[in-house]
């Protein structure tokens, strides 16, 4: 019985002890747990707040990457820069891009102009120039021999030779009217009869027609300042102030109006045209403007020139040119935004320019000389295009040539549309030169117009020639002092590149309408129908395609008026 009771006691002992030892245990576990949970949830809030770290970092990173590669584009752009400026500055002042590289294992491309061995023209006749004879003899002494001293016999026929020399030099018109009385005894109103009064181009004013025509000459076709003008007329003795000229201009302007008005007129009835536009400076102040900087716009056509000077570039001055209501015709131009905004309007279809195209790849090359080669393979493009366009404008729409050559251009530019679409779509194409295939995608649609259009040239060359005179002169005399100056400048500009396209001589078409201003009484004539070149016949554009026909003084016999006429 105890020992029943022993092994009864050590087992319950033995079961406390294990009831104790898993109480413990248990406690040790979870007390190990608890801190395992602690340190899992710092660790947990430690990982969170590591990538909230790491988010930050990684965005920082990209925008200071980004900001790198901004930076780096910019870098190139203003390095890209730089060139166009050195080139400008110190480069040649040519579009014509030297492949040097490309041509050291071709052959030499044929020079401009006249080739060494080729036949020249020979020299030039004057036959159109009138003659003055000169004699020249030998002296007294001479005509005798000096062994004998018997003289020399004078021989048929002289040795001849031509020198080409001018002379220019200012003269006084003294006019003398002639005065008579009357020998009868009939009622006259006057006691002295005098002859008629000789017209003058401005009243009370000692200038004649021929300094007018070539101060105007000097300034507007030929680009001078008016004070350098009056300087080389005071080297050959004609003295005149510049304020009584420039007075002269202002009340020359409305001679040149109706002319004006009338060239305008038939430039807006045709159906193609060229335009452009560049600065021009008028140095008078007016209400609302607060610059001198104006703007020269030019409409050109086959048979007109348009020029208009106007104190905005906006499409505004298209529509005062062209009218409101003006619809249809091609307008070949740059890509300045005022043109699109009025072809918008259904006013025009316009034809951008190609040579401005060929001018950004040339522009890259120069900029970024590790491209060159890609954009050089545009700029031979486009020279392919200009190939087979000008073979096909040789010959007539019907004509089988033309079909041939028709077809090779439309294949030419799905090609080169294939292209363009290509190097969009790749990813790995600059910065710079996708701005340069975006823009050309984007005026596509007016860069194609001349395939539909056979006479639609490709680029605006005629616009840009048609200014360079007129930018010259602004270089020159800085633009125009006054309003009315400006007016002046348009008027003329638009009238002798007019007649320029029509063959006639500036000058002689000039002094003609001076002259017969003159006539006028100082006023525009009422006809001016014999001065416009599309009214005029054959004979009379034939008169005024020649040089002005020299005048010496004559006596004119006029109808005799009295003095109080």
């Amino acid at each position: 019985m105890m020992q029943v009771n022993v092994t009864t006691e050590s087992k319950k002992q033995q079961q406390f002890a294990e009831d104790d030892l898993f109480q413990n245990t248990e406690g040790y576990y979870q007390k190990k747990y608890e801190e395992l949970e602690k340190k899992y949830e710092a660790q947990r809030l430690e990982l969170i707040e590591f990538k909230a770290q790491a988010h930050f970092w990684k965005a920082q990173f990209e925008r200071v990457k980004l900001r790198q590669d901004e930076l780096e584009a910019k870098v190139e752009e203003l390095t890209a820069a730089l060139k166009k400026r050195e080139q400008e500055l110190f480069g040649k002042k040519t579009e014509k891009y030297n492949r040097s590289e490309q041509k050291r294992n071709e052959k030499l491309v044929r020079n401009r102009g006249q080739q060494i061995g080729s036949k020249g023209h020979g020299r030039r006749e004057h036959e159109n120039l009138p003659q003055q004879i000169e004699i020249i003899d030998l002296s007294e002494k001479e005509k005798y021999c000096p062994c004998c001293g018997l003289p020399y016999e004078e021989i048929f026929g002289t040795e001849d030779s031509e020198v080409v020399e001018i002379n220019v030099s200012a003269y006084t018109r003294m006019i003398k009217r002639k005065k008579y009385k009357p020998c009868c005894k009939c009622n006259h109103r006057a006691q002295i009869i005098t002859a008629p009064v000789t017209e003058k181009l401005l009243p009370k004013s000692k200038i004649g027609v021929s300094i007018w025509a070539l101060l105007l000459l000097d300034k507007y076709e030929y680009a001078q300042p008016l004070n350098r003008s009056l300087e080389k007329l005071s080297c050959s003795g004609l003295s005149l102030a510049a304020g009584t000229v420039t007075d002269g201009f202002q009340r020359l302007v409305p001679l040149f109006s109706a002319v004006y008005d009338a060239i305008a007129n038939r430039n807006t009835e045709a159906e193609h045209w060229h335009a452009d536009e560049t600065g021009w400076k008028v140095f008078e102040k007016i209400e609302g403007k607060n610059t001198n900087n104006w703007y020269l716009w030019i409409f050109k056509n086959k048979e007109t020139v348009a020029f208009k000077i106007a104190p905005t570039r906006s499409s505004q001055v298209l529509v005062d040119h062209f009218g409101k209501d003006h619809k249809g015709g091609i307008l070949s131009v740059d890509r300045f935004s005022a043109y699109k905004a009025i072809a918008k309007k259904g006013l025009f279809i316009l034809a951008f320019c190609w040579a401005h195209v060929r001018r950004d790849f040339l522009k890259y090359c120069k900029g970024y000389p590790e491209a060159e080669k890609w954009g050089l393979s545009w700029i031979d493009e486009i020279g392919k295009l200009y190939h087979v366009n000008n073979l096909r404008i040789r010959y007539r729409e019907k004509a089988k040539m033309f079909r041939k050559y028709n077809r090779e251009l439309e294949k030419a530019v799905q090609q080169m549309r294939e292209k363009l679409d290509r190097e969009l779509e790749d990813k790995s194409t600059a910065t710079a030169a996708k701005k340069i295939l975006e823009s050309l995608d984007k005026h596509w649609e007016g860069l194609t117009v001349f395939v539909g259009y056979p006479q639609i040239p490709m680029d605006n060359n005629e616009a840009e020639r048609g200014l360079r005179p007129s930018v010259v002169g602004r270089k020159n005399y800085y633009g125009s002092g006054a309003i009315w100056s400006a007016q002046l400048a348009a008027y003329l500009f638009s009238i002798l590149g007019t007649v320029k396209l029509w063959g006639i001589n500036p000058q002689t078409w000039l002094l003609s309408y001076l002259e017969e201003c003159a006539h006028c009484g100082g006023r525009e004539p009422q006809d001016i129908d014999q001065f416009l070149p599309w009214k005029m016949t054959d004979e009379q554009r034939k008169i005024f395609c020649e040089p002005p026909k020299i005048k010496l003084p004559i006596t004119l016999n006029a109808p005799a008026v009295d003095s109080t006429g």
